[in-house]
């Protein structure tokens, strides 16, 4: 089965065909970059990491665009309450951000435009929508005539007539229609402006996304992603002028993540249930996030509490538990031929449930398989080149999803032959048939953060992570 991509535009899932053979050009959208990033915004980082990673894997060379919002009501709001430089503000939590994508191995963009950085292609395009006729200034702003569009409303399926029924619309006298939206917004006292033909001013929210994919990736692009909570009104936006700009079709498929889920809600600043990045990581590695996301639908709201990331904590466990060393020297026999079947029918299940819309829940299940394959040879006194050989498969395919499985453990030099000795001590009394002392002493060593497994060979020992 070819690669199938479930696409919001059609709610359905297509073959993924790209508009230059080959190669693939991917838009995400990035943060408003106002206050510290938390693990929401980390989600969606990872989920079109790991859209990337696979789609490299496929052997696609990916140009991956990622944009981050300087220019924004919640930045001016933020320098007015503190008295800082607003550009001050955006600039400290980009470094922030770049920050976590380090430290949650999310690969780089290639590029991280930014709305100070592409003003004028952000005016051109409003003049060329105004001279169309699908846009028009008053008062020195300029709005999108979204009436001009006939498809609007084809992403998020509104209609715009029912998005204004039943609510309370606050009247704008200046717009032609309560729907239009703003491309263009003249400048206020204290705010940042920059000249344009309608006086000074700066971009309205949506126009930006579109200015920079046109800037960095061209006309029509593969993918645009985000979360589902930007359907509406930013990418139906994205896509009415953008579409209005160039008279072709934007994207070729809409990628949109669920949201994180706190207590059965949406985190988010307004509710104050947010549990930012450094917070997650000062407490756990960056692993555990990844598998959490990994673990589950991309596009499915995701529980995050304390139970599921003891729950994926020791899942992730148990993926490293098979790159323990071999305790075994056989090299050939019948164990050997059953663990080379697992790991190619591991290779050919993670592609088949991959390519099933990035299933990760079913790659990791096929993972999960193979580290029992792995797990029982090691039992079976298998080791050499056909285990380690095994063992690469788990690393490599574990790499495609972004997760670290190979990071340095952090045994000390200075514990292991206080642990060698309690262990021998252990494996003392059990033969003498003191279970419980010998209980008592893998259970304290637990509690110190030592795993203890045992074996046909005798017990081995490593450091929880």
């Amino acid at each position: 089965m070819a690669l199938q991509v479930y696409n919001t535009l059609t709610r359905s899932k297509e073959p993924f065909e790209t508009i230059e053979p080959g190669k693939v050009r991917m838009y995400v959208c990035g943060p408003t970059v106002y206050d510290k990033a938390h693990v929401g915004h980390a989600m969606s980082a990872i989920v079109f990491d790991i859209v990337r990673r696979y789609l490299q894997y496929k052997g696609y060379q990916v140009t991956h665009v990622m944009n981050f919002t300087d220019v924004d009501d919640k930045i001016i709001k933020r320098a007015q309450e503190s008295g800082d430089d607003p550009f001050a503000i955006s600039r400290r939590y980009v470094e922030e951000f770049h920050r976590h994508i380090a430290e949650l191995h999310v690969l780089p963009a290639t590029v991280y435009p930014l709305v100070s950085d592409t003003i004028p292609e952000i005016v051109a395009m409003v003049q060329t929508l105004q001279e169309g006729r699908y846009a028009y200034s008053t008062d020195g702003d300029v709005y999108f005539r979204v009436r001009q569009d006939e498809d609007y409303g084809k992403l998020s399926r509104r209609k715009l007539d029912d998005v204004l029924a039943g609510t309370r619309v606050e009247v704008d006298e200046s717009k032609e229609d309560p729907n239009d939206f703003a491309l263009w917004k003249g400048q206020k006292p204290g705010e940042p402006a920059w000249e344009s033909p309608w006086g000074p001013g700066r971009p309205g929210w949506h126009i930006e996304c579109s200015a920079m994919a046109l800037k960095h990736l061209g006309e029509q692009i593969d993918i645009h992603g985000g979360g589902n909570d930007l359907i509406f009104p930013h990418h139906e936006n994205e896509i009415a002028q953008s579409e209005c700009y160039t008279g072709q079709p934007f994207a070729r498929y809409w990628m949109h993540n669920g949201m994180l889920q706190l207590s059965g809600e949406k985190m988010s600043k307004s509710l104050g249930n947010l549990v930012t990045v450094d917070e997650f990581l000062a407490e756990h590695e960056a692993d555990v996030l990844r598998m959490l996301i990994l673990s589950s639908q991309y596009r499915r709201p995701l529980a995050f509490n304390a139970t599921v990331i003891e729950d994926t904590t020791r899942a992730l466990a148990r993926l490293r538990s098979a790159l323990r060393p071999a305790t075994g020297q056989l090299v050939d026999g019948p164990e050997v031929a059953t663990l080379a079947t697992a790991a190619d029918q591991a290779r050919a299940g993670f592609v088949e449930t991959m390519d099933d819309d990035f299933n990760t829940a079913g790659a990791l299940g096929v993972l999960f398989e193979l580290v029992t394959a792995i797990n029982r040879a090691r039992d079976a006194g298998l080791g050499g080149a056909p285990f380690t050989a095994a063992q690469e498969t788990l690393l490599e395919l574990s790499g495609v999803l972004g997760l670290q499985l190979a990071t340095a453990q952090p045994q000390s030099a200075e514990a292991a032959p206080f642990i060698e000795l309690l262990l021998e001590l252990r494996a003392k009394l059990r033969t003498v048939k003191q279970y419980a002392l010998a209980d008592e002493v893998r259970q304290r060593l637990t509690d110190l953060g030592v795993v203890v497994e045992d074996t046909r060979e005798g017990s081995t020992w490593r450091l929880q992570r």
